[in-house]
């Protein structure tokens, strides 16, 4: 009886934290391309200073998710009242970041694919 017990309260956890985790939207670059044409927007390129000498969306600010002090210069520089959207090299990075500052109130996008799919679409 005593492991029947236990059994339910460790799922019950794992399905509490499962339910509790809070999804982070994704965009694509097209779509975030045509928001760019309309509106500026909050725009943030997490990449390495290196990262940006092989280019960069225009509007973009940058904030390198690897500083040690990633957080407090988001927080700083961003505003919670608009939506954040989010681009590394492929989105892996951006994906980590957005779950940061999803957790500091800010409503983000991952951009899918990152600069990597943007410079595919955006060729000239």
């Amino acid at each position: 009886m005593m492991k029947h017990l236990v059994f339910i309260f460790f799922t019950s956890l794992l399905f509490t934290n499962c339910v509790n985790a809070q999804e982070i939207k994704t965009i694509s670059t097209l779509e975030v391309k045509e928001l760019l044409s309309k509106d500026k927007i909050q725009l943030v390129d997490v990449r390495t200073p290196v990262e940006l000498r092989f280019g960069y969306i225009e509007s973009a600010v940058f904030i390198n998710y690897f500083d040690n002090n990633f957080t407090e210069k988001s927080v700083s520089k961003l505003d919670k009242n608009k939506p954040v959207y989010l681009y590394c090299r492929t989105g892996n990075r951006s994906e980590k970041a957005s779950k940061i500052l999803q957790e500091k109130g800010f409503k983000v996008y991952n951009i899918l694919g990152g600069y990597n799919q943007w410079k595919k679409e955006n060729k000239k």
